[in-house]
């Protein structure tokens, strides 16, 4: 077998039927458009969710929640992060800054330390917010927590 004498597999390709070649063609005249209407002309392009003139799912359904406006969204480190973070760099803070250069939050994140995972050594923590079992993990190891 060489390059040159590759080939498909038989009956895995077909010819594409030519539409609008005349009549003799069996798919002349309206070139299978039918008759009128927008979608027999050219340029007609349906709206996203249109359902041919059928009340369309996104209106049937009933609108329902809320939406906060004043809701906070943190970025979530676990202890088990900083560990990883503090042994990796053998440090003794770990601020916002330290976990952007880390590659865990990007610069506009806010940030909250959850109490998942063990801390090995005391560790000053500079963050967002705390939850109350990161506080008590933290300053269980005598290290120190900072709220921005």
């Amino acid at each position: 077998m060489n390059l040159n004498n590759l080939k498909p597999a038989e009956g895995s390709t077909h010819h594409d039927r030519r539409i609008g070649r005349g009549q003799g063609s069996g798919r002349g005249g309206t070139s299978t458009r039918g008759h009128k209407g927008a979608q027999s002309r050219s340029g007609y392009s349906r709206k996203l969710g249109f359902e041919g003139g059928q009340m369309p799912l996104q209106r049937r359904l009933p609108k329902y929640g809320f939406t906060n406006l004043k809701r906070i969204e943190y970025k979530p480190i676990n202890l088990s992060v900083i560990d990883a973070l503090v042994t990796k760099g053998n440090l003794t803070e770990v601020n916002v800054e330290t976990l952007i250069e880390g590659g865990y939050v990007s610069k506009n994140d806010r940030v909250k330390i959850l109490g998942n995972g063990t801390l090995s050594k005391a560790v000053k923590v500079t963050a967002h917010a705390f939850s109350k079992s990161a506080v008590a993990a933290i300053e269980a190891k005598e290290g120190s927590v900072v709220k921005l």
